[in-house]
């Protein structure tokens, strides 16, 4: 189990709502790989977390993709290093930038009109595009 984290001044998670798995990692790292078991699968319940607004928890869900889990978790996978420790620092981090980058609200789209000379130069170059398509047909011999 780990402690809280600290998102920022309004959001802190609480350390029920985070649960860490360690496991052993892929690739190479000689007998190290096959003894210790340094990967870190930091299991987060976003869905029933209190601390997360409902808004967060939606923009949350869809920077998540195939990491939200059909029951409202999220869950980060690290075997970066070969210390356990620091896979678990690494782990929290990542949790900590996906929360930080759900807060920021996206800009609404403003939709606008393209200008009048856009819109003449458009049809202008369309025009000449066109010209040039059609003299490429056949040479008519007038003699």
């Amino acid at each position: 189990m780990a402690v809280g984290l600290r998102i920022n001044d309004q959001i802190e998670i609480q350390d029920w709502e985070i649960t860490e798995s360690f496991t052993r990692s892929s690739g190479p790292g000689g007998q190290n790989v096959n003894k210790v078991s340094t990967a870190v699968e930091l299991r987060f319940e976003a869905a029933n977390s209190p601390s997360l607004p409902a808004q967060v928890k939606n923009r949350l869900r869809r920077l998540a993709g195939r990491r939200w889990t059909q029951d409202g978790a999220l869950i980060l996978f690290v075997q970066d290093t070969r210390s356990q420790a620091r896979n678990r620092d690494i782990a929290m981090q990542r949790l900590k930038e996906l929360i930080l980058k759900a807060m920021e609200k996206p800009k609404p789209r403003i939709s606008t009109k393209p200008t009048w000379g856009s819109q003449k130069r458009r049809l202008a170059s369309k025009a000449k595009r066109g010209e040039v398509k059609s003299l490429r047909g056949k040479v008519k011999d007038d003699e």
